[in-house]
C-alpha cells in the first residue's frame, strides 16, 4: 500500500508543476471581465445563492394559507423576482395615483409577470446616453434614479442593479410602459441573459400609463428545471406580503385579487388559528403611528419573532426598525412586570422580547442593508427620517394582550426551577450543612420511612427533645430547632422563600421536592424522614408555630397531609399535685373543670408550664416513655381540612378569616354570659386531630389573642401590655422615679407578662414619650432620653439608664375609686390587671391607637384633650358632640378635613427669598433624621432618574422644633411653587381613619366609621360606671359609718360600765354581743356581699378558708382596738370621724353621676393647666442663659426659630385632592391621597411641577382675577398688579383677595388670611398658626383660637387699611397692632426677613410702621371684643366661619381644638408680621398669591421691619424672647377673656390657654411659632394692598 499512495503524492504536485508553467499564460490567469459577465460569473455578490438552499420560511401554500415551514428554494431566483416586485410597488411612492398591481406566475411556460398601472417610465432619449431611457434602466447595468443621495427617498432600490439582475438572469426579459407626458408607449425585448436587444417598439398612445415586466427566468443558472412548489408559495407570499405592505393598492395574482386590505388584515393571516396557551384567540395590539410607520404586536410562544417591511422590501432578518420599535415596547412592558414580579426572579429585557411578536410596516429614508438580499436593515435610527412614538393607549393594550400574562408564566416556570436546584432528588444517608440538626441514624436509609423528624421550637425545647430521646433511641427519631415562627409561604415570593435559610434546612433534612407529587405511598420512600412532629410550648404562639409548620406542607405538598405525614407532642400546660399524685393538663378549660368538681384544691400544688423549657430533663423522660399520650397524630378528614388551612394563612381571605374570629368572639362571649365551659383540643381521650379542629378550635385562639395584643381596648385606649405597666404602677404607687428595666421586671412578676421583658421595657418607654407625634397625655413621666422626635423615638436611651414614674394626671384619668368596680383577672392563680381601667376621658383619643392584629388592622389618631373634656361637657348637657380633627400635642403644622375620616396633614414651609426656603415643621409622625436621608439628601444628590432639585440645605434644629433653611435656584423655586411646595418637599401626607377597629367593653371587636361613635359609647358606658361608683360609695361610706357608730358605742358603754368583757370564755362574748345588737364588721361583711355578686370563684374560695377561724360574726374590729381608744381624746375623735362620714354620705347622695363626673374633669383640667405651665417652664428656663439670638432679647438661640420675615405658603387641600379621595373612597374604601386642595378658586394652581413659575403665574392670575372679581374689582386689580410683580414667585394660588367676610376662597384664603395669610410673613416662624387652612370650609371655621384670630384679624383688617395705603408695607402694620395681643402669645423675632425681595422702598415702610401703630391699638381692642365671641362661634362653626381664619378647621370641633392650638400661634403670627410687615418687600404680590396679607407684609422692606420689630418687641420683648413666656403672661392678662372662652366653650378653653400659655399645646408654645403678629389684612385690605 505505501509504494502506490506515495507516488500518488509525489506526482499530484509534479503534474501540477508542470501544467502551470507551460499551459497557463499570465493573460489567462490575470483576466479582466465585463460587468456583465462578472455577474453571470459571480452571481452570489449580487444576488445571493445560486445554489437551492432549505429553510424554515412564511410561504403560502393555498390549502393552508400563510404558514411556516421548511421551504427549499434558491435564494438567487427568489431575489430577482423580488426586485422586479418592489419596483412596481416603490411606483406607489411616486405616483400616489397608483392603485393596483397584478401579478402573473406562468408555471408550465416558465413566464412571470409584474404590471402596475402607476406613472410610466418617461419615452423620451436621454441626451447623455443618447438611448430610450427605458432601455437605459433596463438594459444597461448601473442605472438608477436613486443615486441622488441628498433626496430623501423612501422607496426600495438603491444600488442601480435591481431589474437588470434580473434581465440577466432571464432568458427572456421584455419591458413595456405607456407615458402620458410623452404620449407614446415603448415596448423592447433582451434575449440570452441580456446578451441580444431587440428592437424597441414605440407607438403614439393616449389613454392610461402602465408598466409592466415579463420575464422568463434561467432556470438552469438555479440549478433547476421548473419552478417548483416551494419557490411559487413563497413567491405567492410576496405577494400577499405587498398588498399588506403597500396602503390602498389592489394586488391581483394570476388574475385574483387578493383578500388583503392593509396591514391589520394582513397581519390577521398569520393569526389564524392561533391561540395562546390558554386557548383564546391571540389579541393583536395595533397602531398606525403616523403616515411612515404601522405596528402591531402580539403574544410569541416561540420566542420573538417579527414580521417587517421596509419601503415593501420584506426585511426576514429584522435589523435596526424593528429594534427600534421592540425596544420601546420592551422598556415599557418591563416596569409593568417588575411591578408584578412577586417572584423574586431577575427579568432582563430580552427575556421580555422572547415573549413577543412583531410586526412592522415602514418607510424609511436612504435605508442601508447588510447585503443585496436585503433581508437585514442596517441604517441607524437617527437616518430614519422619521420616527415612531408608540401611544399610551397602544403601550396600554400591549400590558394586557397575553404577553405579560405569559412572561409571569415563564418567570413562576423559572422560579420552580431554581427552587428544585435547593431540592437533591437523591436520598442521601448523611447530611452536610445543617447546623443545630441532630439527624436519626436511619434517617436517608432504607428504614428512613419510620423515623420521625422533631422539629421544636428554639433550642431549649430541643434539649428537651434530646433528653427524652434517651428513652426511645436515637436511631429513628432525629430534632431539629426553629427559630421562632417560619414564614408564611402561601403568598410568599420566591426570593423570600430562596433566602429562607430554615425552609431550605426543612427541605433538605427531609429530602423533599418541590411540585413532587406524594400521593402515592411508594413515592414516601424517597423521603428522608416518614413523619415530622411538632414539638412546641402548649400557648398560642406555639400553635401558631404548628400552624405555619402545616401551611408550609399543605401549601407545597398537600398530597403528604393525606398520608398523616404530621403530628404533634404535647406537653401539660398545667400540673397539679398532691402527695405523691400528679395529675396533668393539656388544657386551660379542663384544669378548671377539675377544679370545680375537686371539694379542696388548697392542699394541692400547681404549677404552670408556660413552655417547653419549665420541664425538666426528668420531666421529658416521663413525656417520651408514655408517647401514646403525648403523640396526637394529624388526620386528614376531607377537604373541609385543606378549607381551613386556606382560610387561615392565605391573604385572600381576609373577609372569611374576619367572620371566623367575630363568630369565635361572639361564641366565647355566649358561653361566658351562660357560664358554660370553654371548648378545648386536648382532653384525657384525644387520641389524634384532624386539621380543621385544629384550626377552628386552637388556631383560632392565637389569631384572637393577636388580635387582643394588638389592638387596644375602647374603654382604656390600652393593649394588655400597656395595662399591665399600668397597673403595676398604680398598685407601687412609687413617691420616687423608678428604673424602667426594674419597673418591667415588677411588670412581669406583678401581672404575670409572659413574654420577652424587652417589649416590655419598650411599652414603658412608649407609655412616656412626649415628643411630637407621639402622646398627647403621656401616663408615665419621661425622666431621661425617652426618644425624641429626631428619629420617632427610637433615640430613647437603654432602659437601664432612664428613670420614670406615674405622672400627676394618671391617677385623675384613672381615678382610684374606680378600682373597686373593675373585673379583675387572673393568671397563675394570681390576680393581676382588669380588664380595662375606666378613665373619665377616652383615652383612646387622646393618645390615638395602632395595631395589627389578624384579619383586622386599628388605626386612630391623636386628638386634643380640651375638645374631647369639651364635648364631653356637651353631652352631660344633652347636647350632641362637636365634630374634632385630629391634633398632635406641639404639632405646629396644620390637620385639615378633606372627606370624611380623611384628612390631609401639612408641615410648614416659608419661602424667604427668592432661592430660599424655610421649612420649620414637619408632617406628624415623619422624623426630622428620616425626612433629612430620604426627601433633602437625594434632592440635593439627585438619583438617576431625578436631577437634583436643591443646591444646599442647613439644619439648626433642636429636639422639639424642626427648621431646615434649603436653597434652590430662583428657576426651581418658583417651579416648585407653582407645583406646591408641600407636595414637591412630601410636607403633606395623608391621615386616614377608616379602620377605627377596637376592642368593645365586652371583648368583642367593632368597627367605628366616626370618633363622634366612640365618643358616644364611651360615654354611655362612663355614665353607667358613675352610677355604678355612687352606688359603691354610697354602700362603703355607710358600712364606715356603722363600724365607726358601733366602734364609738363599744367604747362608751365600756367606759359607762354597762359592758363587762373581761374573764368571760370567747364563745359567751360574743354571745353576748350579738344580743346587745352589735353589727359584725359592717365593713367586712359589706365587701363580701360585693365580691359574691361578682361571683368571683377565687375569692370565694379564700372566703371559705377564712369562715373556718372566724365561724360567725366577725368582731374583731371591736375587741382588737388598743386600750388608748378608751382615752377621752380618742373617744372624741372617733365621735368625729362618724359624724364626718355621714355628712360625707349624705352629700354624696345629692350629687348626681355626671355632677360626680363634672368634678373628676374639673381636678383633672386644673391638673392639666399645672403640668403644661410646668413643661412650658422647664423650656424656658435655660433659654434665659443663651445670649441673645440675633439682637433680639430672645433667650435661646435665635436660629433655632423660624425667621420672621419668611412668607408662609399655605398647604393646600386642593378640590381635585378631594375629588381624588372621594374617587378612592369610592373605589375601595380608599385614601385620598393628596392634600392639595385647590379650591375652585385656587384651581389656576394646579399645576405640575416642572412647569415654569411664569406660566403658573399667569394662571394664577387668572384665577385671581375670577377671585377679585367675586371681591371687588379694586381689588382684583391690586392683586393682578401684585402677581403680576412677581415679587415672589409664590404660587399665587392664595392671593385672591381675600376679604375676610368674603372668604371666596374657601378656607384656605381665610385661613392664609387669618393667620396664614401673615403666613408668609409668620411662615418664617417655625409655629406658623397652625390653622388648618381647608379651602373648603373657610366659611365654617371658628375655633377657639379662632377667636382670638378673629380678633386679631380685625385688627388686622384696620390696620390692613391704613395698611393699603402704605402698599404691601401696610399689612404688616397691622402686625404691630396684632402684636401686642398675641405678644404673649408670640415672640416676634426681629423682622429681618428680607422678604424675598426688597423692593418696597424704605419710605413705605416708614408708612407701614405708622399705620402699624396706629392700627395696632384698634387690633388689639378687636381682639379683646371678638374673643368672648369666638368662642361662642366655636361651639358655632358657622358663625366663626366668616372670619377665615376659624375656616382652617373644617368641623367645628376640630375647630376648636386647631384654635386652640393654632390660634394663639396666629395671635404671634400678627405680631411677628408686624416686624416683618416693616419689610416692604416686592414679594408681595407674591405673597398675595399665597395669602395677600401675609405676602404683603413679607415684602415690607427691611430696615423697616427692624424698627416695627422692636415696637413689636417693646410690645412684649417676651413674646419674641420666648413664646411661652409671651404666652404665660397673656395668660395672665387675657385670663378674664379666657375664662369667658372656657365657659362658653371646652375647646375654647383650650385654645385660649394655648394661646396664652404654649404649654397647653406643648409644642407649640415655642417661639418658633411666634406668628409674626401677621397682619393680614385679612380681607380686601390685602387684595388692595396689593
Amino acid at each position: 500500500m505505501a509504494e502506490p499512495l506515495k507516488t500518488f503524492f509525489e506526482n499530484k504536485p509534479m503534474e501540477k508543476t508542470k501544467k502551470d508553467p507551460k499551459r497557463m499564460s499570465v493573460e489567462r490567469i490575470y483576466q479582466k471581465k465585463t460587468q456583465l459577465e462578472h455577474i453571470l460569473l459571480r452571481p452570489d455578490s449580487y444576488i445571493g445563492s445560486v445554489e437551492p438552499v432549505t429553510q424554515q420560511m412564511w410561504v403560502y401554500d393555498e390549502d393552508v394559507g400563510l404558514n411556516c415551514r421548511d421551504v427549499t428554494f434558491v435564494p438567487g431566483l427568489y431575489k430577482i423576482f423580488d426586485e422586479i416586485l418592489v419596483n412596481a410597488a416603490d411606483n406607489k411612492q411616486r405616483d400616489k395615483s397608483m392603485n393596483c398591481i397584478k401579478i402573473s406566475i406562468d408555471v408550465e411556460n416558465n413566464t412571470i409577470s409584474v404590471w402596475n398601472n402607476g406613472k410610466g417610465i418617461p419615452v423620451v432619449e436621454h441626451k447623455v446616453e443618447k438611448v430610450y431611457v427605458p432601455a437605459l434602466i433596463f438594459g444597461q447595468l448601473l442605472t438608477s434614479s436613486n443615486y441622488d443621495d441628498e433626496e430623501k427617498k423612501v422607496t426600495g432600490g438603491r444600488n442601480g442593479y435591481g431589474a437588470k439582475l434580473c434581465n440577466i438572469f432571464s432568458t427572456k426579459f421584455t419591458v413595456e410602459t405607456a407615458c402620458k407626458v410623452s404620449k407614446k408607449t415603448f415596448k423592447q425585448t433582451w434575449y440570452d441573459n441580456m446578451g441580444r436587444a431587440g428592437d424597441a417598439n414605440i407607438r403614439s398612445f393616449d389613454g392610461e400609463e402602465y408598466t409592466c415586466i415579463t420575464f422568463r427566468p434561467d432556470l438552469p443558472k438555479f440549478k433547476m428545471s421548473t419552478l417548483d412548489k416551494d419557490t411559487v408559495a413563497l413567491m405567492t407570499r410576496r405577494a400577499y406580503d405587498i398588498a399588506g405592505a403597500s396602503k390602498s393598492v389592489r394586488v391581483f395574482f394570476n388574475g385574483k385579487r387578493l383578500p388583503v386590505s392593509g396591514f391589520r388584515s394582513y397581519v390577521d393571516m398569520y393569526l389564524k388559528d392561533k391561540v395562546d396557551e390558554v386557548g383564546n384567540a391571540l389579541t393583536v395590539v395595533h397602531e398606525i403611528v403616523n403616515e411612515r410607520w404601522e405596528v402591531c404586536l402580539t403574544m410569541s410562544e416561540k420566542g420573538f419573532q417579527q414580521v417587517s417591511f421596509v419601503n415593501s422590501i420584506a426585511t426576514t432578518k429584522g435589523g435596526r426598525h424593528v429594534d427600534y420599535v421592540a425596544d420601546q415596547v420592551v422598556a415599557k412592558l418591563i416596569e409593568v412586570v417588575k411591578k408584578k414580579n412577586k417572584a423574586g426572579v431577575a427579568v432582563k429585557p430580552f427575556q421580555v422580547k422572547n415573549h413577543m411578536w412583531l410586526f412592522v410596516n415602514c418607510l424609511i429614508e436612504n435605508p442601508t442593508f447588510d447585503s443585496q438580499t436585503k433581508e437585514n436593515m442596517t441604517l441607524q435610527h437617527k437616518s430614519f427620517g422619521s420616527t415612531c412614538p408608540l401611544g399610551d393607549k397602544f403601550i396600554k393594550q400591549a400590558t394586557s394582550c397575553g404577553i405579560v400574562e405569559s412572561i409571569m408564566n415563564w418567570v413562576k416556570f423559572k422560579a420552580q426551577t431554581q427552587l428544585n436546584k435547593k431540592c437533591s432528588a437523591v436520598k442521601h444517608t448523611k447530611i452536610k450543612g445543617v447546623p443545630k440538626l441532630d439527624d436519626a441514624n436511619d434517617a436517608g436509609g432504607k428504614n428512613s420511612i419510620a423515623c420521625t423528624l422533631i422539629l421544636t421550637e428554639g433550642d431549649s425545647a430541643k434539649t428537651l427533645a434530646v433528653s427524652g430521646l434517651g428513652v426511645v433511641g436515637r436511631d429513628r427519631y432525629g430534632v431539629f430547632p426553629l427559630r421562632g415562627k417560619m414564614l408564611n409561604v402561601r403568598e410568599a415570593s420566591l426570593k423570600q422563600i430562596m433566602e429562607n435559610a430554615e425552609i431550605n434546612n426543612i427541605i433538605k433534612i427531609l429530602g423533599l421536592q418541590y411540585k413532587k407529587n406524594y400521593s402515592d405511598p411508594e413515592s414516601l420512600k424517597s423521603l428522608r424522614y416518614g413523619k415530622i412532629m411538632i414539638m412546641t410550648d402548649q400557648d398560642q404562639d406555639g400553635s401558631h408555630i404548628k400552624g405555619l409548620l402545616i401551611n408550609f406542607i399543605h401549601h407545597n405538598w398537600p398530597s403528604l397531609l393525606r398520608h398523616n405525614f404530621l403530628e404533634e407532642f404535647i406537653t401539660p400546660i398545667i400540673k397539679a399535685s398532691c402527695k405523691k399524685t400528679v395529675l396533668s393538663f393539656y388544657s386551660i378549660p379542663e384544669f378548671n373543670a377539675w377544679k370545680e368538681s375537686q371539694p379542696n384544691t388548697k392542699s394541692w400544688k400547681i404549677k404552670y408550664y408556660k413552655g417547653l423549657g419549665t420541664s425538666t430533663s426528668q420531666e421529658a423522660k416521663e413525656y417520651f416513655s408514655d408517647m401514646q399520650r403525648h403523640r396526637i397524630p394529624f388526620k386528614y378528614a376531607g377537604p373541609e381540612d385543606d378549607e381551613a388551612i386556606t382560610l387561615a394563612f392565605s391573604k385572600k381571605k381576609v373577609d372569611e378569616r374576619k367572620e371566623w374570629l367575630t363568630n369565635f368572639m361572639v361564641n366565647r362571649r355566649q358561653r361566658r354570659e351562660h357560664n358554660l365551659p370553654e371548648d378545648y383540643l386536648y382532653g384525657q381521650a384525644t387520641k389524634s386531630l384532624s386539621y380543621n379542629d385544629f384550626v377552628n378550635k386552637e388556631l383560632v385562639l392565637f389569631s384572637n389573642s393577636d388580635n387582643e395584643r394588638s389592638i387596644p381596648c375602647l374603654v382604656d385606649g390600652l393593649k394588655p401590655g400597656q395595662r399591665k405597666v399600668l397597673y403595676c404602677c398604680f398598685k407601687r404607687n412609687d413617691k420616687r422615679e423608678v428604673k424602667v428595666a426594674q419597673l418591667a421586671g415588677s411588670v412581669a412578676e406583678m401581672s404575670a407578662y409572659h413574654h420577652g421583658e424587652v417589649s416590655l421595657m419598650m411599652t414603658i418607654v412608649g407609655l412616656a414619650q412626649n415628643f411630637v407625634g407621639s402622646n398627647n397625655l403621656n401616663l408615665l413621666q419621661p425622666l431621661g432620653q425617652f426618644g425624641t422626635r429626631l428619629h420617632g423615638g427610637k433615640d430613647s436611651a437603654s432602659p437601664r439608664y432612664i428613670f420614670t414614674m406615674l405622672s400627676p394626671l394618671a391617677r385623675l384619668v384613672f381615678p382610684a375609686v374606680d378600682d373597686n368596680l373593675l373585673k379583675y383577672n387572673y393568671d397563675d392563680n394570681q390576680r393581676v390587671e382588669p380588664e380595662w381601667y375606666m378613665p373619665i376621658i377616652p383615652t383612646v383619643l387622646v393618645n390615638g391607637a395602632e395595631g395589627i392584629g389578624t384579619g383586622w388592622a386599628s388605626k386612630l389618631p391623636n386628638y386634643d384633650i380640651r375638645e374631647i373634656i369639651n364635648n364631653i361637657h356637651r353631652m352631660l348637657n344633652g347636647d350632641e358632640p362637636l365634630p374634632m380633627l385630629p391634633n398632635y400635642k406641639g404639632f405646629r403644622g396644620t390637620i385639615e378635613k378633606v372627606m370624611e375620616n380623611q384628612f390631609m396633614n401639612s408641615g410648614e414651609v416659608a419661602i424667604i427669598d427668592s432661592t430660599t426656603i424655610e421649612i420649620s415643621e414637619l408632617p406628624v409622625k415623619s422624623w426630622t433624621q428620616t425626612y433629612k436621608e430620604n426627601v433633602l439628601e437625594p434632592m440635593l444628590n439627585g438619583t438617576e432618574k431625578v436631577p437634583s432639585l436643591i443646591t444646599d440645605f442647613k439644619e439648626y434644629h433642636t429636639d422639639t422644633t424642626v427648621r431646615f433653611v434649603v436653597k434652590m435656584t430662583e428657576e426651581k423655586l418658583r417651579e416648585a411653587e407653582a407645583a406646591n411646595l408641600h407636595k414637591v418637599f412630601k410636607l403633606q401626607s395623608p391621615l386616614t381613619c377608616n379602620s377605627m377597629v377596637l376592642f368593645d367593653h365586652v371583648g368583642s371587636l367593632k368597627k367605628y366609621e366616626s370618633v363622634q361613635d366612640i365618643l358616644k359609647d364611651f360615654f354611655e358606658l362612663r355614665m353607667k360606671y358613675y352610677v355604678l361608683r355612687k352606688d359603691w360609695l354610697t354602700g362603703m361610706l355607710g358600712a364606715e359609718s356603722a363600724k365607726l357608730t358601733n366602734q364609738a358605742r363599744f367604747i362608751l358603754e365600756k367606759i359607762q360600765g354597762t359592758l363587762v368583757i373581761e374573764n368571760k370564755p370567747k364563745k359567751e362574748l360574743i354571745r353576748m354581743l350579738q344580743q346587745m345588737g352589735y353589727d359584725s364588721d359592717p365593713v367586712k361583711a359589706w365587701k363580701e356581699a360585693q365580691e359574691k355578686n361578682e361571683e368571683e370563684m377565687e375569692q370565694e374560695d379564700e372566703e371559705e378558708a377564712e369562715k373556718e377561724d372566724t365561724s360567725g360574726p366577725d368582731y374583731n374590729y371591736l375587741l382588737s382596738m388598743p386600750m388608748w381608744f378608751l382615752t377621752k381624746e380618742k373617744k372624741e375623735e372617733l365621735c368625729k370621724q362618724r359624724d364626718a362620714k355621714i355628712t360625707e354620705l349624705n352629700a354624696l347622695k345629692k350629687k348626681s353621676p355626671a355632677d360626680m363626673w363634672k368634678e373628676d374633669l374639673a381636678a383633672f383640667s386644673e391638673e392639666l393647666e399645672k403640668c403644661e405651665a410646668k413643661e412650658k417652664e422647664s423650656a424656658a428656663m435655660p433659654v434665659v442663659k443663651k445670649g441673645a439670638g440675633k439682637g433680639k432679647a430672645v433667650k435661646v438661640k435665635q436660629e433655632t426659630m423660624p425667621t420672621p420675615q419668611g412668607r408662609r405658603v399655605i398647604p393646600r387641600v386642593t378640590s381635585t385632592m378631594k375629588a381624588e379621595a372621594n374617587r378612592k373612597a369610592d373605589l375601595k374604601k380608599g385614601e385620598g391621597k393628596r392634600g392639595k386642595k385647590v379650591k375652585s378658586e385656587d384651581v389656576v394652581m394646579k399645576m405640575e411641577f416642572g412647569e415654569d413659575a411664569e406660566n403658573a403665574e399667569p394662571s394664577e392670575e387668572v384665577g385671581l382675577a375670577a377671585r377679585l372679581t367675586k371681591k371687588t374689582k379694586t381689588q382684583a386689580k391690586e392683586k393682578a398688579v401684585a402677581s403680576k410683580t412677581g415679587k415672589q414667585s409664590t404660587l399665587q394660588f392664595k392671593p385672591v383677595s381675600k376679604k375676610s367676610k368674603k372668604n371666596p376662597w374657601s378656607d384656605e384664603e381665610s385661613d392664609n388670611q387669618s393667620g396664614d395669610s401673615d403666613m408668609e410673613v409668620e411662615e418664617v416662624v417655625a409655629p406658623r398658626e397652625r390653622v388648618e387652612r381647608k379651602t373648603k370650609a373657610a366659611v365654617k371655621y371658628s375655633m377657639s383660637d379662632s377667636e382670638d384670630e378673629f380678633d386679631d384679624w380685625g385688627k388686622k383688617e384696620a390696620p390692613v387699611q391704613k395698611a393699603v395705603v402704605s402698599d404691601d408695607d401696610t399689612s404688616f402694620a397691622p402686625e404691630p397692632s396684632s402684636m401686642p395681643d398675641s405678644d404673649v402669645d408670640s415672640p416676634a423675632p426681629p423682622p429681618k426677613a428680607p422678604e424675598p425681595t426688597k423692593k418696597v422702598v424704605k419710605s413705605k415702610s416708614t408708612v407701614k410702621q405708622a399705620e402699624s401703630k396706629s392700627s395696632s391699638p384698634s387690633d388689639d381692642q378687636v381682639p379683646a371684643a371678638k374673643a368672648p365671641v369666638q368662642r361662642t362661634t366655636k361651639d358655632k362653626t358657622k358663625e366663626a366661619a366668616p372670619k377665615k381664619a376659624p375656616a382652617a378647621r373644617k368641623p367645628a370641633a376640630s375647630k376648636k381644638k386647631a384654635a386652640d392650638v393654632k390660634q394663639p400661634s396666629i395671635m404671634d403670627v400678627f405680631s411677628k408680621p408686624k416686624a416683618t410687615s416693616s419689610k416692604p418687600a416686592k414679594k408681595v404680590p407674591t405673597f398675595d398669591t399665597s395669602d395677600s396679607e401675609g405676602e404683603a407684609k413679607a415684602p415690607v422692606t427691611k430696615a423697616k421691619p427692624v424698627l416695627k420689630r422692636k415696637q413689636a418687641d417693646s410690645d412684649n420683648s417676651d413674646s419674641d424672647s420666648d413664646n411661652l413666656m409671651s404666652r404665660l403672661k397673656a395668660k395672665t392678662t387675657a385670663g378674664s377673656k379666657k375664662t369667658k372662652k372656657w365657659l362658653d366653650d371646652d375647646s375654647f378653653q383650650v385654645s385660649d390657654q394655648e394661646e396664652a400659655s404654649p404649654v397647653a399645646v406643648a409644642p407649640r408654645d415655642k417661639p418658633s411659632r411666634a406668628r409674626k403678629p401677621v397682619t393680614y389684612n385679612l380681607d380686601s385690605d390685602s387684595d388692595e394692598d396689593f
